[in-house]
Order: C-alpha cells, then structure tokens, then sequence
C-alpha cells in the first residue's frame, strides 16, 4: 500500500498549519505496516489488529489529495499563474529518486524480494503497476500499485485545473467532482457484474477481486476526489472553513463514528456492500477527519508530538522499503532461533524498517531535496 500522501507534505504546505496531518500520516504507515506484515507472519492478535489495514491506502490517497490540491489552489486563491514545470519538478524529485533505488534493489538483488514473479519492469517505470495487475503472476513489490495512482493523479490533476482555468468554468468545475465520484459507483459495480459475481464459488475469486475492484485507478478515486473537496472548500470558501473550525472536534468524532460503521459494513472486505460503498463511505469518513485536522481548534492540530513528526516524515521511505526489510528480517532471526511469528521477531522488523527509512530518507530523499531547491531557486533569479 502507499502511500503516497506517503509523500512528505512539508515542501508544499506551511508545516505548523497542517501539524495534525502527521497523526493521521503515522496512523496510517503504522497500519499498513500491520497489514502487510500479517502476510509475513499471521499471528493471532495482530491479524485481528491489521485486519482493517487495508484503509490506511485511503487515508494515504484522502491526504495526498488534499495536500497536492491545496498546493495548486492556494496558487490560484492568491492569483498567482500556475506554473507546471515547477509543480512536476518538486514531484518529480520527491518521489522518483527513491522510488528507483528500492526498484533497483528489487531487480539487481532477486534474494531481496518477498515473493516470487517481478512484473515486466517497463509497468513499474511506467506506473501503470495497478492495471491488470494479477496476484498469481506478481507478488514482488505489488505494494507499488498505490503509489502508481497516485503518480497518475499527479500527472492529470494539474492539467485538469489547468482546463478548468483556461476555460473559466470556475465553481461549475464541482459537478466534474461530483460526475467522477458516480462514475466510481457505476464502473464498480460494472466490475463487480462482469468480473467478479461469476466467479464467486472460484478458487481464484479473491485474486479477480483484486485484479479487477481493488487495483484499477477508475475505482479508486474516491479518497483523491475527497480530498480535492476539502481542499478546495479550504482555498475558495473560507467562511465555510471558519464555521467547520467551530465544530472541528464535532467533526472528528462524527468522521471517527461513521468509520466504526463503515468497518463493521466491511467487515467482509470482499462483499458486494464493502466493494461497492466501502471505498466511498471509508473516503468520506476520513475526509472529515483530515478536514478537522486540518482546524486550529481541533486536538489533533492542537496535540503537538515529535514521535508522529518524524514517523510521518518517514512514511514514504517506509511505505517504499518495508517489505523488503521485512522479508530479509525475518531470513535473517529466524536461523538465529527467534520463531517467525513471534513477538520478538516483530518488534525487530519495527525497528530494522525505521533504521532503513532513517538511511533510505538520509541518503536519497534529503539530498534530491535539496538538489530540487537549487534547481527551482535558480531558475526563479
């Protein structure tokens, strides 16, 4: 899962405005830990802990939502011209450096992967991973698949609110939201009737159920578009915002309740309800929660934490490298003796995958970084 919001949101958004974004950054790596983890070593409480991770990858697409659309619209709210060179540069270089070096890794060492059968290199340069992807041929570095539409969205939605602009669609451009979101329902539940209902009582169901709901970028926009909203009501209804400020904790608990329901309304991941409204109603609960995070009044904006701080900061690292840490770990304690899924084992995979996000974020991200500043500073003189 990515993450992506997995990407650092320090280089786009003043960081003590948006500090309550890293709780629900660091909430949502340490899940997906769990959830990918459980593949790892299936252990009685932690499988009931990680069984729900699967929601971290939307509160990941809800944030970088948000925080990317923010960008572009604080640009147009001060009307400022958008400049898109600039904006594929800072994407650019936070991302792709160690995204490359993690893939290389994968293809240079096989010992390293976690699962047998890469898929054709050209998907994972591309991005196009998540489209007709196929658990039965793929299991290395498939967590990639979240990260690719997150790369998609990058690309198409600066373009899309460069349209919107040109042609001066202004407030009109909500319904293009609001006929994205429906055209979710309808391709799910087209999905579900063309692919996955005849195949239910198959071996092979859940893999479908992947291949063709859970991966494809045309199911999965809902938590992006969720995001794109707040943004949006953030950057062009500041009054709105200010009465939302009011009630930022109302709207917490209202967020954290509805994602109480929407877990047990899952609680089958694969049903007709869950792959249908789930993705949605998952989307919209934590919409509400980033929007009050997003509150001076709310406790999580008010609540400061360096442990979070840091942890969020090497989310995208985490999200990147976790698996093979992982998978090396485990190679490695399990000839010393420690049982794979025992406790010890676990909290030795925490640490060995934060120590590699430490060296990981250090050595690459860091120093990409700064060579992205230089480049955006000198062509600003």
């Amino acid at each position: 899962m990515h993450l992506p919001a997995l990407t650092n949101h320090t280089d786009t958004i003043v960081t003590h405005k948006l500090s309550g974004l890293d709780h629900l950054r660091a909430f949502a790596i340490t899940i997906v830990f769990f959830y990918h983890y459980q593949h790892f070593a299936p252990q009685g409480w932690q499988e009931k802990i990680s069984s729900f991770g699967w929601i971290g990858v939307d509160l990941f697409f809800v944030l970088s939502g948000f925080l990317i659309a923010g960008q572009i619209f604080k640009t147009i709210s001060q009307g400022k011209k958008i400049s898109l060179r600039e904006f594929f540069i800072k994407r650019f270089f936070r991302i792709i450096p160690a995204y490359i070096v993690i893939l290389l890794l994968y293809i240079t060492f096989p010992i390293l992967r976690e699962r047998e059968h890469l898929a054709p290199i050209w998907r994972y340069l591309t991005f196009t991973l998540n489209m007709d992807l196929d658990l039965r041929n793929t299991g290395t570095f498939t967590h990639a698949w979240s990260l690719c539409i997150e790369e998609q969205f990058y690309l198409l939605l600066p373009l899309i609110i460069c349209t919107v602009s040109y042609f001066r669609i202004g407030k009109n451009a909500v319904y293009i939201f609001v006929f994205l979101f429906a055209l979710g329902f309808v391709l799910r539940i087209w999905s579900w009737n063309q692919f996955i209902e005849p195949q239910l009582s198959n071996d092979s169901f859940r893999f479908l159920w992947y291949k063709y709901l859970y991966y494809p970028t045309y199911n999965r926009l809902d938590g992006l578009l969720t995001g794109v909203s707040i943004a949006a009501l953030l950057n062009f209804y500041p009054l709105y915002y200010q009465r939302i400020n009011k009630y930022a904790n109302w709207l917490l608990a209202a967020g954290l309740f509805i994602l109480c329901c929407v877990c047990y309304l899952c609680a089958d991941q694969y049903s007709f309800n869950a792959s249908i409204f789930g993705f949605t109603l998952v989307s919209l609960a934590f919409g509400a929660i980033v929007a009050a995070a997003a509150c001076s009044t709310c406790i999580l904006y008010q609540y400061q934490s360096k442990f979070t701080y840091h942890l969020a900061t090497l989310s995208y690292a985490i999200y990147l490298s976790h698996k093979i840490i992982t998978h090396i770990t485990q190679n490695l304690f399990e000839k010393m003796g420690l049982e794979k899924d025992g406790n010890l084992l676990l909290v030795c995979c925490i640490i060995s995958s934060l120590l590699a996000a430490l060296l990981l974020r250090y050595s690459i991200e860091l120093p990409f970084l700064r060579l992205r500043d230089r480049i955006l500073s000198a062509k600003s003189q």
